[in-house]
């Protein structure tokens, strides 16, 4: 049995979905299928929103609002790293712990998008409108065949995604220290770093587009569905938060 493609995103890392399918020859267990992957990643995505309307309720108007909605953004934000984590290290508990994660990240995405809306109005209907189209233009490249996963191209999104990791990580250090970062600054310098980021969050999509399709051939276990859906998610949420800080360093140079 041939072995499976990786992913950078660590909720489907390397060789995951063949060893489940090994573990699976040894039971009677149903086998994933894309079908089933999609509508679980559907379910996720009701709960984000359910989660995301109601702390965006809460934030709207921001001026009475903002304090109110912090609270639920810090809840959202750190339920969602710990449930993540939670995730990619048990995904046996992923029918479980990946729901949950949807519902946390949606609290914070409701709260942050709020926040990105008052300052620059209709910022996030925008960045909706991006991420889903990115993500429909992808998956019809990459079923045509136009996008082949090669190992040259997985290497270099790998990379460039790490290269992101780094920056993000730097920039934090130097924040500590009131240092001011030109990825946050709507300078050229800045918006083209952002388009960047975008461009390689998108790639990443591409990656979990073809561990996924791999995870069904390969029959990997049913269960293998949730923890295939919550990698697709974690980097959804990812490629809308950059294009939201894209569209906002576009529109403060106005």
């Amino acid at each position: 049995m041939s072995r499976l493609t990786t992913s950078k995103n660590p909720a489907l890392s390397k060789e995951l979905f063949y060893k489940e399918s090994i573990k699976r020859e040894q039971t009677a267990a149903e086998v994933m299928t894309i079908n089933g992957t999609v509508n679980k990643t559907i379910l996720m995505f009701v709960l984000l929103m359910i989660g995301a309307f109601y702390t965006w309720r809460i934030a709207m108007p921001i001026e009475t609002g903002a304090a109110a909605v912090t609270k639920w953004m810090l809840i959202g934000g750190i339920g969602g790293f710990i449930t993540a984590l939670v995730t990619i290290f048990k995904k046996d508990w992923a029918h479980v712990s990946a729901p949950v994660y949807a519902v946390f990240e949606g609290l914070f995405l409701g709260a942050i998008s709020a926040f990105f809306e008052a300052q620059f109005p209709g910022i996030v209907m925008q960045a909706v409108a991006l991420t889903f189209g990115t993500m429909f233009i992808l998956l019809a490249a990459y079923k045509s065949g136009f996008i082949k996963v090669t190992k040259k191209f997985r290497t270099g999104v790998i990379i460039a995604t790490g290269a992101v990791a780094v920056t993000y990580l730097l920039s934090f250090i130097l924040g500590m220290f009131n240092v001011q970062v030109p990825i946050f600054q709507p300078t050229a310098l800045g918006i083209i770093i952002s388009l960047v980021i975008v461009v390689i969050a998108a790639l990443n999509l591409v990656l979990d587009f073809d561990l996924i399709y791999q995870g069904a051939k390969q029959k990997a276990p049913k269960q293998m569905e949730w923890y295939a859906a919550f990698g697709l998610m974690v980097t959804l949420i990812w490629l809308y938060i950059e294009i939201l800080r894209l569209l906002a360093l576009l529109a403060s140079r106005d």
